[in-house]
């Protein structure tokens, strides 16, 4: 075996490892800053809503169709009173909790660290045809073909949730009550039967 090709394996098996390295990487991250934003706080799943520290309960308040998310936020007048309100929120209006709908990667930024593993696989696969074409001998081409298919197999898992515009996602509903504000792709909100979601119509 040449040392050519142990080289341009050795690198394309080190591009394919990378991507999964950053990707593994970038959603961590993520997950972390979503934990941290949320400590302290429990998701009741069942019933859609967050329960604080106080065992008071955050309903969805805002749909983000754009940006695929919810908003839950607490009663301001129980918030604004409560004794561990400033450690926990500085606005008036009561502590909120945004929640993204899709898998990861649902984020601008998420959807950025997908493609650039992309691009590093996509790179393993150039390198490994390219030497494909160049070298002909059946251990060689052997180990090639082994690393073609790690990289087609790792792409297609890395394609499998870079979704630009998600689709086919039900439109969320009511929860006990209060309604909830869909915001369209202009950023206005549709007027609504509760006055206190009207104030920003003027």
């Amino acid at each position: 075996m040449s040392p050519e090709v142990v080289l341009a394996a050795g690198y394309a098996a080190l591009l394919t490892a990378g991507a999964f390295v950053l990707e593994w990487l970038s959603a961590h991250t993520h997950r972390r800053s979503l934990r941290y934003r949320t400590a302290g706080f429990t998701y009741h799943q069942e019933h859609d809503y967050w329960e604080c520290p106080e065992a008071q309960q955050l309903w969805p308040h805002e749909f983000d169709d754009e940006r695929r998310l919810v908003r839950y936020r607490a009663k301001a007048r129980i918030c604004n009173r409560c004794p561990r309100k400033e450690a926990c929120t500085d606005s008036d209006e009561g502590r909120e909790i945004v929640r993204p709908l899709d898998p990861w990667p649902h984020s601008e930024a998420g959807r950025f660290h997908r493609v650039i593993s992309l691009m590093l696989v996509g790179l393993s696969l150039l390198i490994v045809v390219v030497e494909a074409v160049r070298h002909h001998d059946p251990v060689e081409a052997a180990l090639l073909f082994a690393l073609a298919v790690t990289g087609v197999l790792a792409a297609r898992w890395l394609l499998r949730d870079l979704r630009a515009h998600p689709a086919g996602f039900p439109a969320p509903s009511a929860a006990h009550g209060l309604g909830l504000a869909v915001t369209g792709a202009d950023g206005v909100r549709p007027r609504s039967r509760w006055a206190s979601q009207n104030r920003g119509h003027r």
